[in-house]
């Protein structure tokens, strides 16, 4: 019989901006081409080349490029800007600093491409959820008005990975597509509904000027299925980057914890079996008002990875078996499975530049949720391939 001629349409093409290791373009999958990785620094560029190759990537300040350095036509063009500057308190410099304000080179690209004929057919961003309520609400303002000035009908997500993984770890994503892309029906709402539209989205867009706010779309995505199993599961026995405490070190953390949280730990303790938690130390005033360092620990998931600042931002294991006590921090590889990065996934050498890694990255099954069930059916048939859910 002969071939027939019919080519297989080509997988949607992307643009990842703030790339970091590529966790976005682990979550979108072999289905989508890389047509551009951008991020400016070395270091994660390095883990990137490890693991996708060099081809597609372009280390350096994204105010530098220009139209001209974004090869063919994405369909995506995706940006994980820096959130340094969206403090929770709303205090930061917000999208008008140095880090954050990188928001603005990522829209002029999108802008210039637009003029060329070549705008992207879904532009997504994601932040931190600080950002919702940044200088007073104008920082998420302005995230709204840019999508909308430029052409684009948008809608934002709060999607915590902890539906995914054992982490919790809330972001933001706002989601615009073109103008002239017909909407599926089924992938919109009349308004805020469900778990990904929680009340502070819902007080942000409310803060939002009406003409603004009647004109953003409410994204319908699906929930995920079962909650995935704890962070025992994830946990390696005998790590060579994080060895265990000594029983000195151990007994110090525990002599951080307020009596709630010890009384979490005695709980297990007394039950018997063996349970893993994850334990951060933070800073919180006492009844007097004066400020102390606690040590809180949580036995169902991991709290949110961050980059590493020093001993009180990185992650400690609690391991309770046959009622002994057992700490130490948690391995860099433990930090990827967090992310959802199989264990193929290279990590560099050094201990801390695999932490930062991790913990300034977006996790990968996230992605995938939103690629399944918002990116991929905004595509046309044409464009889109065979997908792995």
């Amino acid at each position: 019989m002969a071939e027939s001629s019919i080519s297989e349409p080509a997988s949607p093409g992307f643009y990842e901006f703030f790339a970091g290791g590529g966790m976005v373009r682990a979550g979108l999958g072999d289905g989508w081409r890389c047509l551009l990785a951008n991020d400016l620094d070395p270091k994660k560029a390095e883990s990137y080349r490890a693991n996708w190759g060099g081809d597609a990537l372009v280390v350096g300040d994204i105010a530098a490029l220009g139209a001209a350095d974004l090869p063919g036509t994405a369909a995506l063009m995706w940006g994980s800007f820096p959130c340094q500057d969206l403090s929770l308190a709303g205090a930061g410099a917000g999208l008008g600093g140095a880090r954050s304000g990188t928001f603005h080179d990522f829209w002029a690209l999108a802008r210039a491409l637009g003029a060329e004929g070549r705008g992207p057919r879904i532009v997504a961003v994601e932040n931190v959820c600080g950002t919702l309520t940044s200088r007073g609400g104008r920082d998420f303002e302005t995230i709204c008005r840019t999508f909308v000035e430029a052409g684009y009908r948008c809608g934002a997500l709060v999607v915590n990975a902890d539906r995914f993984l054992p982490q919790s770890r809330p972001r933001l994503f706002v989601v615009g597509v073109r103008g002239d892309v017909a909407l599926a029906p089924g992938l919109t709402t009349t308004g805020p509904d469900g778990p990904f539209h929680p009340p502070a989205l819902r007080r942000a867009t409310e803060r939002l000027p009406a003409a603004l706010a009647r004109g953003l779309i409410w994204w319908r995505l699906p929930e995920p299925g079962p909650r995935p199993d704890g962070l025992a599961a994830l946990i390696e026995s005998d790590p060579s980057d994080a060895p265990w405490h000594t029983v000195g070190q151990t007994a110090r953390l525990l002599s951080l914890m307020s009596p709630t949280n010890l009384a979490k730990v005695e709980a297990v303790r007394r039950a018997g079996d063996r349970r893993v938690g994850g334990l951060y130390r933070r800073t919180r005033r006492d009844a007097d008002g004066s400020r102390l360092q606690r040590a809180e620990v949580r036995f169902d998931i991991a709290g949110c990875l961050r980059t590493p600042g020093g001993g009180s931002s990185r992650q400690t294991v609690l391991v309770v078996e046959d009622g002994a006590v057992r700490s130490r921090l948690m391995s860099a590889r433990e930090t990827a499975r967090l992310m959802g990065l199989p264990d193929s996934y290279r990590l560099p050498d050094s201990y801390s530049a695999a932490c930062h890694l991790t913990g300034d990255g977006v996790a990968a099954p996230v992605v995938r949720h939103l690629a399944a069930h918002l990116f991929e059916p905004l595509l046309s048939p044409f464009e889109t391939c065979a997908r792995a859910a």
